[in-house]
């Protein structure tokens, strides 16, 4: 076997686009036999979610910024594959400067979907149509691999997290009680539960001894959103996970019994990590959670397909609804 590096590039910033692409990232390991090298946005915090994945050996950071920074950022990249001994790059989305900085890098094999641009600069022949711009990122990984002859043996995601890593809070470690997790908030306002429901629908799980405690999954700036829901509450069962870093809510949620959450990153972490999920959707196409194992839960008047921008829809999601789904499923 020669001793030449395998690069994959993913420029999108959120964090469950970048989970989507696990199963493609594993199959292009599998197909050369070998640990993968990454670059993708320092934004989506993949040194520390991927740790623990046997198939990535490092994990970069590039910004992929737009404007005056797009040459900045590009020659970082140069400089990067150009001392990284690679024999191929995979751009798993269509932008062109990686396919640019691995030309101007020496890089023999340039391999991506060819969408508008970027097809000048890889050294593949078989590209995406026009047509393939409407497919969802997933769809368009597998196509392009498909066409490429690399093949796909699993579309679900799957993430792993070592719950004895050094960077693991003591008391998330210590945990010892039934624990679920509630994804309350989201980077798209309109895809949000609101507070009220979650409180009503932790007092029904509660009523049936499903838990004992519940761990409130969001970020900092949405603190507010876990302080509204455990002031709401009269029982003293709610966490607020606002000010925990990324590898501790994996770790809360790889000890969760069961997750429901709003379309999210921690709900495609959470599906990923094998923790039973239950997501919250209104607003949103359900058809875009196809290939997780995500257990998607809709109104009864739900159109998918439908994007829906207004964050009132999600009070069409009873609680009634929501509690009878997860009852019928854990039990």
């Amino acid at each position: 076997m020669d001793n030449k590096n395998i690069c994959v590039v993913y420029s999108h910033s959120k964090l469950g686009d970048l989970i989507w692409q696990l199963p493609y990232i594993r199959a292009i390991s599998n197909y050369h036999k070998k640990n993968i090298v990454l670059v993708v946005r320092e934004g989506t915090q993949g040194k520390t979610i991927l740790k623990d994945l046997d198939y990535i050996k490092q994990v970069e950071y590039n910004s992929f910024r737009k404007n005056i920074y797009y040459w900045t950022d590009a020659f970082m990249l140069y400089k990067f594959l150009k001392k990284g001994n690679f024999s191929h790059l995979y751009a798993l989305d269509k932008i062109s400067r990686p396919a640019i900085a691995a030309k101007f890098a020496g890089i023999n094999n340039i391999i991506g979907p060819g969408l508008g641009n970027q097809k000048k600069w890889l050294t593949c022949t078989n590209f995406l149509n026009k047509e393939d711009w409407k497919l969802s990122y997933s769809e368009q990984s597998q196509k392009f691999l498909t066409k490429n002859n690399i093949p796909i043996s699993n579309t679900s995601p799957e993430l792993k997290i070592n719950l004895e890593r050094d960077d693991i809070d003591l008391n998330i470690k210590k945990i010892d009680k039934r624990i679920i997790s509630f994804g309350i908030d989201s980077g798209e306002d309109f895809k949000m539960w609101y507070e009220e429901l979650f409180v009503e629908l932790a007092q029904v799980l509660f009523q049936k001894e499903l838990f004992d405690q519940v761990y409130l999954i969001c970020g900092k700036k949405h603190y507010k959103m876990a302080s509204k829901i455990i002031s709401l509450s009269k029982n003293k069962y709610f966490f607020d996970c606002s000010n925990y870093n990324l590898v501790n809510i994996m770790a809360i949620l790889k000890k969760s019994n069961f997750f429901v959450g709003n379309n999210s990153g921690p709900l495609n972490m959470a599906a990923a990590l094998g923790v039973k999920s239950f997501g919250l959707i209104c607003n949103d196409p359900v058809s875009e959670l196809k290939y997780s194992n995500i257990l998607a839960i809709t109104p009864d008047n739900y159109k998918d397909n439908v994007w829906n921008r207004d964050r009132t829809g999600m009070k069409d999601l009873t609680v009634e609804k929501v509690s009878n789904f997860i009852i019928r499923n854990i039990k």
